[in-house]
């Protein structure tokens, strides 16, 4: 036992031994994965720190910061589902508008020990006289925000109002009067007080009284929530416990009534701000997943270089003694302390660099709080999950050399290069590449959501496949490029060429970074400008107005409409009522609830606003509460037709069935779902609409239309756009940021990771260069030499890259769009000059001084 344990612990001095010379002796070519490491685990970090940011992430409390508790309706809806061969699965997702309590729960809340007293709180959209936007509250409701009177006294009549302070202008003082807009024309108000308040929230507010109030709002026997003030020396747990015995299943939800209590108050004033951060995470975590997956690849892919570099060297030390354990024990160490010092770079990296893309995101109203402990650990999270995969990868990358017997081995030291990857690699990247095209078929069969999963699915499996079969592309592509080399280049390019088709390994390792870059930066810009371009053409061919009237944020009051529609010269007039839907269904067998924005319509003036392309039924039948018409391809997923029905929900979580009554093709411009405007109206937190499509009947009736629009404040009439039109904005800050972070970042990871890999086979051609030298190529010569090697590896890189890139593409816009994908050429253009910049630093840069050795004539 003691002679092992001798063995053993020399065994460990000499693999510490070999791991430090070697790695000094090779510091240039660790240098490249030193920085592949350090930025994954920066980018790791910095995911985790946006990640970590948005899950710690609450309303703020500002309505409510007079309030101990609050009860709202749950604004969550679930279904549950089995998916195959598993147990049953629950979703849940948040309602988009607001979902009301019975007005009976005030007076049983107000019951319930340890309440001083209960509020109804009910809010309405108001338009000042000079268009400003602002809610109208009850006055009761004021002590809920802490408002105090500065002047005057409460309102007393329908006529009477309080104003905040910040909408005193002139006359707003106690005793003037104040032109208000609710939900119809402007009328005039008595300004019977002034109140101010420390906590300011999103919109100033003017308080009515409680009757006044409880009529504009519209429905007397539902209220938005119930603040509660708790009696002195009631702690929260209490008060919550006695609130939710008093209110609980009395509103009819099969959830019941929700009490909420301190930082939770806030989800009671911005009902969405939680759903929006769900499909934020939702996003984030898909590019995140994507991060990983480029990371590993990246890390991998330098690893496997720096070691194969160097299988010479140990196929020597094989040969000369060394066990295989000593190997790769020496390797493991090399590898895991320069990716443990790269980690810890990566991990400093990666507070700056997440704050920057917490700086990115539009998350109003939902702060974004970084505590002092988050950077921290999102910093180690990312320097594990790099430093973990490290080791592993250097020590596959040793095991075909260190397995050989010491004569074999000697043989392989003398020995050129393998031109082919090992069999269980091949047969891999043949699998996935099948696996790829598979998914691309299935896409291009499919439509909508399970469409855009496969070609997802079809991208990512070509991406790895090319990465695995890199040998086998490298080969054919010199084959094809190898010739116009030798016949452009002289004897640079013959060089080059014979280099190129001589190092098949080699060559793969430098296209596959080139691949990754091109390929995923492809497929997400052309997804986005290719469904972009399809909505914006969608939209264009549908509209038929000519006009459109826009209002404040408030929305446009529903009577409105109707005053436009009787203006002379108008033909036809719709309001634009957006809400959204939430739809139950199955994706790959597992329970999923997607939020679908649609449009509520006026179905007898809709063929004079919009053609929405209807291929069966008829829009006229859009009446009612019980119809609905659905886009062609969401048809086509829900296997529906006309006279169908649809289980929906709608934005405050009520479940119908209506019927089919149209089935239209523009639904990516138009929305996927169209109902009318009546079965909305109910249904949303303000039923307001958001545009108004005017058609004029001959000639220009913007004059016309602007006398009908005199009696309402801050409505506005131009000429109709396709913006006005679409389901969804053409841009948005938010989509413009998940542009920049999962484009520019990740792209700008793999660009590096081209400039490393190429910068790591180029250190490790230094002898190479040498020789050419000395057997007489002049330095022209070799530069030449490089500068054609670096064109074949950029043009190979982005033709494979493309291809790869537009095989999902095609699968994923075919079915989509029923056209071609769509790349800006200036975006292409931009990628091509990045990447032929970054091949050129990575193959250039690092050997610009090896020519100098040797002598040699030109």
């Amino acid at each position: 036992m003691p002679v092992r344990a001798t063995a053993r612990a020399g065994s460990r001095r000499a693999s510490a031994f070999l791991g430090r010379r070697s790695l000094t002796a090779h510091r240039r070519a660790w240098t490249a994965v030193f920085a592949a490491v350090a930025c994954a685990a920066a980018l790791l970090g910095a995911f985790s720190l946006v990640l970590g940011s948005l899950l710690l992430a609450r309303p703020p409390v500002e309505r409510y910061a007079g309030a101990d508790a609050v009860v709202v309706a749950d604004q969550r809806v679930s279904y549950t589902a089995k998916p195959w061969g598993s147990e049953p699965q629950t979703v849940t997702a948040h309602l988009p508008e607001r979902v009301r309590l019975e007005r009976s729960v005030v007076a049983r809340a107000a019951a319930a020990d340890g309440v001083a007293r209960a509020v109804a709180d009910d809010s309405v959209p108001v338009t000042a006289g000079d268009g400003a936007s602002a809610v109208g509250r009850s006055w009761p409701s004021a002590a809920l925000t802490a408002y105090e009177l500065s002047e005057g006294r409460p309102p007393r009549s329908a006529s009477e109002v309080v104003v905040d302070a910040a909408l005193v202008t002139e006359g707003g003082e106690p005793g003037g009067h104040v032109m208000l807009q609710v939900d119809g024309a402007a009328r005039q108000y008595t300004v019977s007080g002034v109140a101010a308040t420390g906590h300011r929230g999103d919109a100033p507010a003017v308080f009515f009284t409680e009757p006044r109030l409880t009529a504009l709002a519209g429905h007397p026997g539902t209220v938005d929530a119930v603040a509660v003030v708790a009696e002195r020396d009631v702690s929260a747990d209490a008060l919550r416990a006695s609130l939710g015995e008093a209110v609980a299943g009395h509103d009819g939800d099969e959830r019941g009534p929700r009490v909420l209590t301190g930082a939770e108050r806030g989800e009671a004033e911005h009902i969405d701000a939680l759903g929006g951060r769900g499909d934020l995470l939702a996003l984030l975590a898909s590019i995140a997943g994507t991060v990983l997956m480029v990371a590993l690849l990246v890390i991998a892919t330098t690893i496997s270089q720096a070691v194969h570099q160097r299988s010479g060297e140990l196929a020597l030390l094989r040969a000369v003694g060394a066990t295989p354990r000593q190997l790769r024990s020496a390797v493991g160490r090399e590898s895991g302390r320069v990716a443990a010092a790269a980690s810890v770079l990566g991990a400093l990296l990666s507070v700056p660099l997440g704050l920057l893309m917490r700086s990115l995101l539009t998350t109003d109203p939902l702060p974004l709080p970084v505590p002092v402990w988050l950077p921290v650990a999102a910093g180690v999270l990312g320097a594990l999950l790099v430093a973990l995969a490290a080791r592993p990868v250097a020590l596959l990358a040793a095991r075909a050399v260190t397995r050989m017997r010491p004569a074999a081995a000697l043989s392989a030291a003398r020995a050129p290069e393998p031109g082919e990857p090992g069999r269980l690699r091949t047969g891999a990247g043949v699998l996935l590449a099948a696996a790829g095209l598979g998914s691309a078929g299935t896409a291009a069969t499919q439509s909508g959501q399970a469409a855009a999963l496969a070609a997802s699915g079809a991208a990512t499996s070509l991406i790895i496949a090319v990465a695995l079969l890199g040998p086998w592309i490298a080969r054919m592509s010199m084959r094809v490029l190898g010739a116009p080399a030798r016949r452009a280049g002289g004897v640079s390019g013959f060089l080059a060429a014979r280099s190129a088709a001589a190092h098949n390994r080699r060559l793969g390792a430098a296209l596959t970074p080139i691949v990754l870059v091109v390929a995923f930066v492809c497929v997400q810009l052309a997804a986005a400008t290719t469904l972009e371009r399809a909505a914006a053409r969608q939209s264009s061919d549908a509209l038929r107005a000519d006009l459109v009237v826009t209002g404040p944020a408030a929305g446009i009051p529903a009577e409105v409409a109707g005053a436009v529609r009787r203006a002379p010269g108008v033909a036809a007039a719709t309001g634009l009522l957006r809400s959204a839907v939430v739809l139950a269904h199955r994706e790959a067998g597992d329970p999923a609830l997607d939020r679908i924005p649609v449009l509520g319509v006026t179905a007898d003036q809709l063929p004079g606003t919009l053609d929405a392309r209807v291929t069966a039924g008829d829009p006229a039948g859009l009446t009612g509460r019980g119809t609905v018409a659905v886009g062609k391809d969401r048809a086509d997923d829900l296997g529906v037709g006309v006279g169908d029905e649809v289980e929906l929900r709608l934005g405050d979580g009520t479940q119908v069935r209506p019927k089919v009554a149209a089935i239209y093709e523009r639904s990516l411009g138009l929305g996927e779902f169209m109902l009318p405007r009546e079965a909305l109206a109910g249904h949303v937190s303000a039923p307001r609409d958001q545009q108004i499509l005017v058609r004029s009947a001959a000639g220009d009736a913007t004059a016309a239309v602007r006398r009908a629009l005199a009696p309402y404040k801050g409505l506005a009439v131009r000429t109709a756009t396709a913006d006005d039109v679409r389901i969804s904005p053409s841009s948005s800050d938010q989509g413009d940021a998940l542009i920049i972070i999962g484009v520019g970042v990740i792209g700008g990871f793999a660009l590096l990771a081209v400039v490393s890999t190429l910068a790591l086979i180029s250190v490790g051609r230094r002898p190479e260069f040498r020789l050419l030298r000395l057997v007489g190529t002049g330095r022209g010569q070799l530069l030449r030499m490089r500068v054609l090697e670096t064109g074949l590896v950029t043009v190979a890189g982005l033709v494979i890259g493309t291809v790869v890139a537009a095989i999902p593409l095609l699968a994923f816009a075919l079915p989509a769009t029923g056209g071609l994908p769509y790349l800006p050429p200036a975006q292409y253009g931009v990628l091509v000059l990045a990447v032929t910049a970054a091949a050129a630093v990575g193959t250039l840069f690092p050997v610009g001084q090896g020519g100098r050795r040797g002598r040699g004539t030109g």
